[in-house]
């Protein structure tokens, strides 16, 4: 966040940049002390920032008169402001791809479509039909939006999530959604940076900061040769040479690394092995929630290719509250709006076939049937394959779904009984061997503030050996972690901070586990069943599993729906009888 202060005299605002390793909240006040002689702003007395200094930008502070009353200035904190995003390539086409829907010709006859699961992908793929003018029917087996993305309220009116999600400036598709739907300034932009925890100095972190003045790739090569304390100048040199095949190989190169692994890459290229260690075992945590020896290695690549190409590619935002009321329903509230319908506790029971093995229904758990004139699937990659009808498993593009397995993961929350000092705003790579990301949600998050308590939000990941532990022994296990990370505030034992409560979110089955040769195996939106479509971040696209790759499916989805507009309106026959709206 950015200090913002207003005075009795002068502009009504300024941006201080905060130097030290803490930010104080939107919603928090306190006073700085003006030296004119030093451009700098101390904390005051009365302050929880007192001794802090801030720095100013000296045009403006050559401006600035003190309170002569008391020769202090109020301040609050803001985000920092949305990065300029919309000149890129990416957003561009993203941009294109969204008004080609809003712009095509206003279908005769709209197509009724039966869309199963309200994730991402799904919530996508109802939108963009919806602009097009058709009418989509979106079934959502839970009692919450969202799928991956989703969030529950427990007793005390404080939310728990699916997960802990980072909305990147190289995320197009969902940077547009957001646009499109009005709510940018429901996203919280950090600082351009990336910050790691050092496991060998418990309680220090060690940061990868972007320059704003400089343009990508420049600015993240000057992030890296920064930061000394990570990677000595041999490792930065042999792990560039080794990047030097994938800068000259492009997009060809990319996808052929998906038949090694990160770690059978990095031998491959010379890297040496504390480069995996030090980056990329927190890097394929975060992407996948799996370790280098198992990531492909094209997963990597792809990240790095977006990060390093786009100025703001790697700028992080938080989402200003919890995700299904925050993003989901202004998605739904639109799609009712041009006429579809999005209905909670309509799980799938069944694919009800025709005789020529298209589909005829869906069959929902309450006895309910829906038709349509065509049917998607936009739920997991492991839920398609449950419900899949025994006469499509032999058909080549089902049966590669086999090699796709959704990964597990961990999702916790625990609140404490004090403030802890030792975090920042933002998010942070723990570099824990069970831990993945964390962030201190009471002050990232503006719905989840709190000026007394912190929340912390960690994705334990590897998960596959703690799924099916108790929630007791898994709180147990990331305690002792956090005692390294906040060595002087938490202990294992709790004998310093207190948990005052915890939720533990598992999903054993979240997005598909990235592992090579898996990319062969993903589908197209479009399947070799007439009128049966596929969406979610499994299927064929460019951001691999992601929320941006959902988006992205449902958009895909869309689109391969309208180009098939044609030979559905002409084949498809509805049985009268059955549901076309569920009440």
């Amino acid at each position: 966040m950015t200090l913002v202060g207003f005075i009795s005299a002068g502009p009504p605002c300024v941006n201080i940049y905060k130097k030290s390793s803490w930010d104080v909240n939107p919603a928090r006040k306190c006073y700085i002390d003006v030296d004119l002689r030093w451009n700098k702003l101390s904390a005051s007395r009365s302050s929880d920032y007192m001794g802090c200094i801030f720095e100013v930008p000296v045009p403006w502070f050559s401006k600035v008169k003190s309170n002569p009353a008391n020769g202090s200035m109020q301040v609050f904190c803001s985000d920092y402001p949305r990065p300029e995003l919309e000149n890129t390539i990416n957003f561009l086409e993203a941009a294109k791809l969204s008004a080609s829907f809003r712009d095509c010709m206003r279908p005769k006859k709209p197509l009724v479509v039966v869309i199963a699961g309200a994730g991402l992908a799904g919530l996508s793929t109802a939108k963009y039909l919806a602009d097009a003018g058709h009418k989509p029917i979106l079934l959502e087996a839970r009692d919450v939006l969202g799928g991956k993305i989703a969030a529950w309220k427990d007793k005390d009116g404080d939310y728990y999530e699916t997960g802990l999600h980072i909305f990147f400036g190289a995320y197009p598709n969902m940077q547009n959604l957001f646009g499109e739907l009005g709510i940018n300034d429901r996203l919280q932009w950090k600082e351009h940076s990336m910050i790691f925890a050092m496991p060998n100095k418990p309680g220090e972190f060690s940061r990868f900061d972007f320059p704003e003045y400089l343009p990508a790739p420049f600015n993240g090569i000057w992030a890296i040769l920064k930061n000394n304390e990570m990677l000595t100048w041999s490792e930065k040199v042999k792990f560039a040479i080794g990047l030097l095949p994938a800068m000259i190989g492009g997009q060809s190169y990319v996808e052929a690394q998906d038949s090694l692994s990160v770690k059978e890459w990095m031998k491959r290229q010379g890297v040496p092995d504390r480069v995996s260690d030090e980056v990329f075992i927190a890097m394929s945590k975060a992407l996948n929630f799996i370790n280098p020896d198992e990531l492909s290695m094209q997963c990597i690549l792809i990240a790095l290719n977006r990060f390093l190409q786009e100025k703001h590619g790697s700028k992080m935002a938080f989402l200003d509250g919890n995700p299904p009321e925050r993003l989901c329903m202004p998605i739904v509230e639109h799609i009712k709006s041009l006429g579809g319908q999005v209905q909670l506790n309509s799980r799938v029971q069944k694919i009800e076939l025709n005789s020529d093995r298209t589909v005829k229904q869906f069959v929902l758990s309450n006895g309910s049937v829906i038709t349509g004139d065509a049917y998607v699937f936009a739920t997991p990659v492991d839920i398609l394959k449950l419900l899949l009808p025994e006469e499509w498993k032999e058909i080549p593009c089902f049966q590669r779904l086999n090699k796709l397995v959704g990964v597990p993961v961990i999702n916790i929350h625990l609140w404490f009984d004090r403030k802890l000092k030792n975090t920042y705003d933002h998010l942070l790579f723990s570099r824990s061997p069970l831990l993945s990301v964390y962030a201190d949600m009471s002050v990232t998050c503006k719905e989840y503030y709190d000026p007394n308590r912190s929340m912390l939000e960690l994705v334990f990941a590897p998960a596959e050996e703690w799924i099916s532990r108790s929630d007791s022994d898994i709180v147990d296990a990331t305690m002792i972690e956090l005692a390294k990370l906040f060595p002087d505030e938490i202990s294992a034992d709790q004998s310093k901070a207190k948990i005052l409560k915890y939720h533990v979110v598992k999903t054993p089955r979240s997005v598909y586990k990235n592992v090579p040769n898996c990319e062969p195996c993903r589908p197209l939106q479009r399947t070799p069943i007439e009128g049966f479509y596929l969406a979610g971040d499994y299927t064929k696209q460019k951001y691999l599993a992601s929320m941006e790759g959902a988006v992205l499916s449902g958009k895909l989805c869309a689109q391969t729906i309208l180009q098939d507009y044609d030979k559905l309106v002409s084949t498809t026959v509805r049985d009268p009888s059955a549901e076309m709206f569920v009440a």
